[in-house]
């Protein structure tokens, strides 16, 4: 039978040839395209031939058929399971109360320094001393100022009670005495100024001032004194503005710590920025964190958040996955006349998270899908399990 094809298939070759050869006319390419043709059309023929005489053959004498191989593959049942999509980025530990402290009355020189980085200190506590020189001189000043005007207006008030001098110069010596005392008020605050305190409890975190120098609350662009309180830390995001609407007060988040073997914490958002930063076309978030010894500001924290759940849903290994030209699509085993063979499912999927694809269509539960040794199998294609 080999030999009849051979020759059938010779004959046919020739035949082209020579009918493609008596054509002079035609450009060289053209008339290659027209053998190219000629021949796809012989071959499709042969194949159809080849076909029908095998199934002649195989029932005339089913030994000399061979019997297909089957190819070992692994299944595995499918059924819904809950499924959650996360938006995973990179933040950090910062906290709620950081204190830059400044001079309440003006920058000063330094006559005194307190506090060391890294010193504890509490709500109240002394940190630096300015100069109060001139304000304790312009203190004494008006002290003598009123002084003198508290003798005076004694003197008239005196005068006055007798019924001698005019009213108008006893109440000029009151005004007097009256501006004195509120300037003097006045001079004491300014006195108080140059004692600079800690507003809150805290770690000095930043100490960048020496005596001498003149404190101003920034040097620069840094700070001069820096006061945190970690008692109340946050994680602070920002996520692209795409997950806008998905992304809202009350997502769950779940927060890893790298620096701190890992720890995982669970917490929720309970600040989403209304603003998207026109440079990094984001919004910010924030996550409330325990108060935790280990934890600083500007740590490291990993946020996975929760846009997308679903408590029930068919998924499948993202590499199972294949795509042809009709779209997305996976094997699974089926039985066909009582033998088991691999079919090709079209599916629509959803969201994807990890090594999952939440399928839309095209699975249902109890579905065998093909999950090892699907790899060149074909529609229909004989498959074994063991």
């Amino acid at each position: 039978m080999q030999k009849i094809l051979s020759l059938v298939v010779i004959s046919a070759s020739l035949t082209v040839i020579s009918c493609g050869s008596s054509d002079t006319s035609k450009k060289p390419v053209d008339a290659k395209k027209e053998e190219l043709a000629k021949l796809k059309q012989d071959q499709e023929a042969l194949n159809k031939k080849i076909t029908t005489l095998e199934a002649d053959i195989a029932k005339l004498d089913p030994s000399s058929v061979k019997a297909e191989k089957a190819k070992l593959v692994s299944v595995t049942p499918l059924a819904p399971v809950p499924f959650t999509h996360y938006v995973d980025l990179q933040g950090k530990v910062d906290a709620d109360n950081i204190s830059y402290v400044a001079p309440r009355g003006g920058p000063g020189a330094v006559r005194a320094v307190y506090v060391k980085k890294g010193d504890a200190v509490k709500k109240g506590q002394l940190l630096l001393k300015l100069d109060d020189a001139i304000a304790k001189q312009n203190i004494a000043t008006a002290q003598t100022q009123l002084t003198f005007a508290k003798d005076l207006y004694q003197r008239r008030k005196n005068l006055w009670d007798q019924k001698i001098g005019a009213e108008v110069d006893l109440i000029a010596a009151k005004n007097t005495v009256d501006q004195l005392e509120n300037q003097i008020k006045i001079l004491q605050e300014q006195l108080a100024f140059t004692n600079v305190y800690a507003d809150m409890n805290g770690v000095m975190d930043e100490v960048n001032v020496r005596v001498g120098e003149t404190f101003a609350g920034m040097a620069g662009n840094s700070p001069q004194l820096r006061l945190v309180n970690t008692s109340t830390l946050k994680a602070v995001v920002q996520v692209p503005e795409a997950y806008q609407s998905n992304v809202k007060v009350g997502s769950p988040v779940r927060i890893t710590l790298p620096e701190v073997s890992n720890k995982v914490v669970m917490g929720k958002v309970h600040v989403a920025g209304r603003l998207i930063d026109p440079d990094t076309r984001t919004f910010y978030i924030e996550v409330q964190l325990p108060a935790d010894k280990d934890l600083r500001p500007n740590q490291i924290a990993l946020a996975q958040i929760q846009d997308y759940s679903t408590p029930n849903v068919i998924t499948i290994p993202i590499n199972t996955l294949q795509t042809d030209d009709k779209g997305k699509y996976v094997l699974v085993a089926t039985q066909e006349k009582g033998k088991l063979v691999a079919k090709k499912r079209t599916i629509t999927i959803g969201q994807t998270y990890g090594d999952k694809v939440e399928i839309k269509s095209g699975l249902q539960q109890g579905d065998q899908l093909i999950t090892d040794g699907f790899q060149s199998l074909y529609d229909g294609q004989l498959i074994t399990t063991s």
